[in-house]
């Protein structure tokens, strides 16, 4: 672990293996975090408040793009630590994931040096009010496993940038990549105490770091279950959550239906489905459906699954034992009630480990069924079939989530029919639910149990600072 700028082992002494899930091999071993190591993780960013208070915008803004430039460096080194540690393929999607993040990194140095503070107009002639950014202290951020590059920068990166310091716990089937990643910014010259990584279990070193009393406020990507315990844990400090999707997709009969399934399968099965945006679900309009149905079928048969080493391989394996086993659960629960396989179904053998799975097409879905109720998380690609408008949207917002959602039509009013009326934080219209960049608004809708405040450019600068205001008499 890396706390008050030292590396420094678990307290307890203990550690736990880092599995590759393409091997099931364990690949390095890291300290398994106690509460009292949490502890110190946030008070010794307590400690460093002042340090990075005091540092200019500018300042901060050139520690984040020497931790870019570090990166950079590094690309290679941590791609590959990212395929082995999380699954993903190297070359795919790996080293885009490292573009990705050091492309955040220094957008983010941007923004931040372009925040403008406010005049506010007032009745009293003698009054002048200014209205500013200031940090809110320490941050306990908890990072997932997807995608453990990009994801905590998404955090850490704003957090740091507007002042704050910040104790991380990262996922713990991922917390090899975040020793990497935490080695950057050691190399940057981050202050001691700014940035403190604790490893171990998210019930034990994160729960303490949510709920002790130094920490002012808390950002999470994970779990609706994990991110209300979190809330309630945290109760009264200000918090950024996102906590995931069942990203229904909409295919009306007037799409360009090959355009659509090559975009749904990429949003399926990227990552072999694990992302919040996943396209988890598609509702297709009835001239429609066969033809989804087609090139679904079709682009699940290009895939190649393998090492996610090999250049060849375009689907890795699971990250671990409990997605493949809600996947399965989602596939028994959908053929219980009359769905059709119609590619896949199954996790594959032959690769040396449990948590490969076929990319799957599922057809004669019904609403009813988890698959449209509950978030996946795997290289599923279930198809419901609708009559109308209205049965399409009804199907669509019929769910806790509201996270991302996509529709395909060539028809306008029908496109801002559906943009206005889903209920979703995001919706995309002829393009796949899991586009994304880095400085668009993500977060979802309220009413869902799909987070809360919004992930992307100046949206997380704001919701990771405190809004002071200042009145001066000038009487």
């Amino acid at each position: 672990m890396y706390i008050g700028g030292r590396w420094t082992p678990s307290s307890g002494g203990e550690v736990f293996g880092a599995i590759n899930p393409a091997t099931t091999k364990v690949i390095a071993h890291l300290a398994l975090g106690t509460r009292e190591d949490a502890g110190r993780a946030v008070e010794a960013a307590w400690a460093a408040r002042a340090v990075m208070a005091q540092m200019t915008v500018a300042e901060r803004a050139r520690l984040l793009l020497r931790v870019a430039d570090v990166m950079e460096a590094r690309r290679e080194s941590l791609a590959r630590v990212l395929s082995e540690d999380q699954g993903k393929p190297y070359h795919s999607e790996a080293l885009p994931e490292v573009d990705v993040a050091v492309n955040g990194l220094r957008e983010t140095a941007g923004a931040a040096k372009f925040l403008e503070s406010t005049g506010v107009t007032v009745a009293d002639p003698n009054k002048r009010v200014w209205s500013f950014r200031q940090p809110r202290g320490v941050y306990a951020v908890v990072t997932p496993w997807n995608f453990p590059i990009n994801i905590p920068l998404e955090y850490i990166g704003p957090g740091l940038a507007m002042g704050n310091t910040i104790a991380w716990v990262p996922a713990p089937t991922t917390t090899l990549c975040a020793v990497r990643l935490m080695e950057c910014f050691v190399e940057a010259g981050t202050p001691p105490g700014a940035l403190n990584l604790v490893t171990g279990m998210g019930p034990v070193v994160g729960n303490e770091i949510v709920k002790h009393p130094l920490t002012a406020a808390v950002g999470f990507t994970g779990s609706p279950q994990t991110g209300r315990h979190i809330a309630r844990e945290a109760a009264g400090k200000p918090l950024l959550l996102e906590l995931g999707g069942n990203g229904p997709t909409i295919v009306l009969d007037d799409a360009d239906i090959e355009r659509a399934s090559a975009a749904i399968a990429g949003a399926s099965f990227f990552n072999a489905g694990q992302i919040c945006s996943a396209t988890e679900r598609i509702l297709a309009g009835p001239a429609a459906y066969e033809a989804v149905i087609e090139g679904l079928v079709a682009a699940a048969g290009r895939l190649r699954m393998g090492s996610p080493l090999d250049p060849a391989t375009t689907l890795g394996p699971l990250n671990n034992a409990d997605v493949a086993a809600k996947t399965d659960r989602h596939i028994a629960d959908s053929l219980a009630r009359g769905a059709v396989v119609l590619c896949g179904g199954s996790r594959a053998t032959g690769h040396g480990s449990p948590l490969f799975y076929q990319p799957t097409v599922i057809g004669q879905v019904r609403p009813e069924m988890e698959f449209n109720i509950e978030e996946t998380f795997g290289p599923v690609a279930p198809v419901i079939r609708a009559n109308s408008d209205e049965e399409l949207l009804a199907i669509a917002n019929n769910s806790r989530y509201g996270l991302v959602a996509s529709v395909w039509t060539k028809d306008l009013k029908r496109a801002f029919y559906f943009g206005e009326h889903l209920r979703t934080g995001i919706v995309n219209v002829n393009e796949s639910s899991a586009y994304w960049e880095t400085n668009i608004p993500f977060g979802g809708m309220s009413g869902t149990q799909s987070g809360l405040g919004r992930l992307g450019g100046r949206h997380t600068l704001d919701a990771m600072s405190d809004l002071k205001t200042v009145v001066f008499d000038l009487g």
